[in-house]
């Protein structure tokens, strides 16, 4: 797998926040964090490599305070590098339905750069790694994991919601019951957090 050692990330990770502090970082680490615990439990994923994915998913967010483009930033920035794994989750963390027009929010790229995702997302097969970190960042605040539906909501009540919220909501929790099936159990029983996360206070800037 073309991805950075951990070492490497954390280095990345601290240069991107030294760029760009924000919650975003400790979303990241959390995402890295339950992603980790998860594949941990399946057996059948590298809890390492998705640790650095998870670490990794938001990088363009080095670049500064954008929207879409965060994707596109990360994604450039970690191909350029020979990264190509770690490239690729930067564009399909945000994407459980494998359609560009489903993102959370404003396009704030360029026209091209639409077309781009649009057929990168076209070319590739969705594997559990991409599945795990999607997974991954529709359960995680900067504060740790919290009940999926709390994420969502929070997401959209920030970018607004299009006619894909709902088919982009029923995508996630498929994920989430899929790997439910292959746990046999639920998530949440592995997650630390997810009461306080999902209940308590204090969650008001969110990644």
């Amino acid at each position: 797998m073309n991805i950075p050692s951990l070492s490497q990330t954390q280095v990345l990770l601290a240069e991107a926040e030294a760029l760009n502090p924000g919650p975003w970082v400790a979303h990241s680490r959390a995402v890295a964090q339950t992603a980790e615990t998860l594949a941990r439990h399946l057996g059948s994923l590298d809890p390492t490599a998705v640790h650095i994915l998870g670490l990794l998913h938001d990088i363009g967010r080095r670049a500064g305070p954008t929207a879409s483009r965060h994707l596109l930033d990360g994604y450039a920035y970690l191909h350029a590098q020979g990264y190509d794994d770690a490239a690729r989750i930067c564009l399909t963390h945000s994407f459980p339905l494998q359609d560009a027009r489903a993102y959370s929010g404003a396009w704030d790229g360029e026209a091209e750069d639409l077309a781009f995702v649009e057929r990168y997302l076209a070319s590739v097969h969705y594997t559990d790694y991409d599945r795990l970190i999607q997974l991954g960042d529709a359960l995680c605040l900067p504060t740790g994991p919290c009940l999926m539906e709390k994420r969502l909501v929070d997401v959209t009540m920030r970018y607004g919601a299009n006619e894909y919220t709902v088919p982009k909501w029923r995508a996630y929790l498929t994920i989430l019951h899929d790997f439910e099936r292959a746990l046999g159990h639920s998530i949440y029983k592995l997650l630390p957090g997810v009461v306080e996360n999902t209940f308590g206070v204090g969650c008001e800037e969110l990644a």
